[in-house]
């Protein structure tokens, strides 16, 4: 049966960074495709946004199996960023995602600063994105395949360049695989961000001690879900402190408490990972979720919520 949140008189729209919302839930990249497989499960366009793949200029064929393994309250993927390229998104996924009524975040993702111009410039042709999140957690090829997102120059350039070719919002997703997350988050936001999203995986590993080799074809890969909740809680509490931009907040969300607790640190939104794997519906339940504590504790408005965090 295709869920969709249930009524209430709680306002839940919010706006992140010139998106605004019907409510303060998306989905995060990776974990949805475009949307079109939940549909069974979902009304896409009761939530706040659909949050795409991430979707590269051409395609790419990701990493070799296997390239899941389960952990303690998470998970490891080490997909690679598989996808079909731009021009698939927008002559396929888009329209669909249109002609259900959901606002789409497309999600970014390049090997070298120009290439992320053009996925952009392709889908400002097309004219069919709403939002654009720019996963800066990529191999960069012009810096000799250091991951962009942790160096604070070329942060600044990437975005800049990003923002040079849209008007539409631009949110920057951070890696939370550096040392000082606060130094990235101000570099994006100097080159003209108009909101964060937080966190990307944790850089981790799994080893099968019967053969003594890495579980992953590829060693490492992501850490997802429940298990990084707490890092996800603190980047998010220290960013809000550090910029003044609207922040979507996610990592090991599972329920309507955990986005209550993502807000209050400072997110103005939320996004649904590894928990879609668990149940396809749990953006609807996150949704529910939050009105329930809204309604319990007399919340009229979801912003309300943003930032009010007690120390």
């Amino acid at each position: 049966m295709t869920r969709k949140p249930r009524e209430t008189s709680v306002r839940l729209a919010v706006d992140l960074g010139g998106l605004p919302m019907a409510n303060p839930v998306t989905t995060a990249s990776g974990t949805f495709a475009a949307g079109r497989e939940y549909a069974d499960f979902v009304d896409v366009s009761s939530l706040g946004a659909v949050t795409t793949k991430g979707v590269s200029l051409n395609g790419w064929e990701g990493n070799a199996s296997p390239r899941i393994a389960e952990t303690p309250s998470g998970m490891l993927n080490s997909i690679g960023l598989q996808n079909p390229g731009v021009a698939h998104l927008i002559e396929c996924d888009l329209p669909w995602l249109a002609a259900a009524g959901a606002k789409a975040i497309v999600n970014v993702s390049g090997h070298s600063f120009r290439e992320y111009v053009e996925v952009i410039e392709a889908l400002e042709a097309a004219g069919t994105a709403d939002a654009y999140e720019v996963n800066i957690s990529c191999p960069n090829v012009d810096a000799g395949g250091m991951t962009l997102g942790t160096d604070p120059a070329s942060v600044q350039t990437v975005v800049s360049l990003c923002r040079e070719a849209t008007d539409r919002p631009l949110i920057v997703k951070l890696t939370p695989n550096v040392t000082d997350i606060c130094e990235i988050a101000r570099a994006a936001a100097s080159a003209g961000a108009d909101a964060l999203s937080l966190i990307n995986t944790l850089l981790g590993m799994a080893i099968d001690a019967r053969s003594r080799r890495p579980v992953l074809a590829r060693a490492v890969g992501g850490l997802s879900g429940p298990a990084v909740k707490p890092v996800a809680l603190r980047m998010v509490w220290q960013v809000h402190q550090a910029v003044d931009l609207p922040l979507l907040g996610m990592g090991g969300i599972c329920t309507g408490t955990d986005a209550v607790e993502f807000m209050l640190a400072g997110a103005t939104a939320v996004a649904v990972g590894t928990a879609n794997f668990m149940e396809p519906a749990a953006a609807v339940d996150v949704v529910d979720g939050i009105i329930d504590y809204c309604e319990q504790q007399g919340v009229a408005d979801v912003n309300e919520l943003i930032g009010g965090l007690r120390c």
